[in-house]
């Protein structure tokens, strides 16, 4: 397996950002050469463009069809923290200008985890009168994560929070999302819980939901499972919580969205821009074989 024409470290941190583990990679044997050189071809399929542009001309698109969004850039590794506030901060300004229901979706490791450039982030989304949302990352970042929400909260009133429903510990974020009045957005999630790895993915999910129920501001059920997401909208509902339905910009919708038509709920797309990567982790590939048809597929459609 030639590995050398991007050299050793080149091609770790690669697989690292794709979500690719040791045990995948011998897995995947002489299909992984060809699964690799599409990767990051089939990625583009998940991002509205390089450019901010790019994603508000997706957002106008969608904005004409009813459906709101939010808009996320998906920072390259080579990015300094600096620069991705300054992209964070373009897009305030740019978007509070297109006058879309729309708020911005950030990485707070993407900002080192840092609390000046997070509030300097969240002033400009409350001069901005913008929502601001921190996506989930790895678990590892998740305590200094909600510790920047919680600051972010004093500077900036539409706040929001990612919760993985296979994180045991989302349970415990929960009171703390409560108390600060964030919107929350419910996921399956890529990472595993280091405590609990083998957890049902539908089981977490669902118990998050159920603990959110009668008490979160607002619920964004994030997930494009129809019978997971009718069932998450159902007991929203049933508990009168405000709610609706988040999606991926790039990923397969018509199936989730017939299964809760009749329920009326809301329907928002996540539109990233910025550097593409995959949603999906080829390290699910045991679990989930369709993956490998996902990758060739995404290739395909991605030209």
């Amino acid at each position: 397996m030639r590995r050398d024409t991007l050299g050793l470290e080149k091609v770790e941190s690669e697989s690292r950002r794709c979500g690719i583990d040791a045990k995948s990679y011998n897995l995947l044997g002489p299909l992984w050469l060809y699964a690799q050189s599409f990767t990051k071809r089939a990625s583009r399929s998940y991002v509205a463009g390089a450019e901010l542009a790019n994603a508000v001309q997706v957002c106008q698109r969608l904005a004409q069809q009813g459906t709101a969004t939010t808009v996320g850039y998906w920072n390259a590794d080579s990015d300094t923290y600096r620069f991705v506030a300054d992209a964070y901060l373009n897009a305030l300004t740019v978007l509070a200008s297109e006058k879309l229901n729309t708020y911005l979706s950030i990485k707070a490791p993407a900002l080192g985890l840092t609390r000046g450039l997070v509030t300097e982030v969240a002033a400009q989304a409350q001069q901005a009168d913008l929502g601001l949302h921190f996506d989930s990352l790895e678990p590892e970042a998740a305590d200094e994560t909600f510790t920047l929400i919680a600051e972010a909260a004093r500077e900036c009133k539409q706040i929001g929070c990612t919760l993985p429903g296979r994180w045991q510990r989302s349970l415990r974020d929960i009171d703390l999302a409560v108390e600060l009045g964030l919107r929350v957005r419910v996921v399956k999630g890529q990472w595993a819980d280091p405590l609990q790895p083998e957890m049902d993915l539908r089981t977490g999910f669902l118990n998050v939901i159920d603990c959110l129920a009668g008490r979160a501001r607002h619920v964004a059920v994030a997930t494009h499972d129809p019978s997971l997401a009718r069932e998450a909208l159902q007991r929203l509902r049933a508990a009168g919580t405000s709610c609706e339905l988040e999606l991926l910009f790039g990923l397969p919708q018509k199936a989730v969205l017939r299964a809760v038509k009749d329920l009326a709920v809301p329907v928002r797309v996540y539109v990233p821009y910025g550097e593409a990567w995959l949603p999906y982790r080829l390290s699910q590939v045991r679990k989930n074989p369709r993956i490998l048809w996902w990758v060739l597929r995404d290739a395909l459609l991605a030209g």
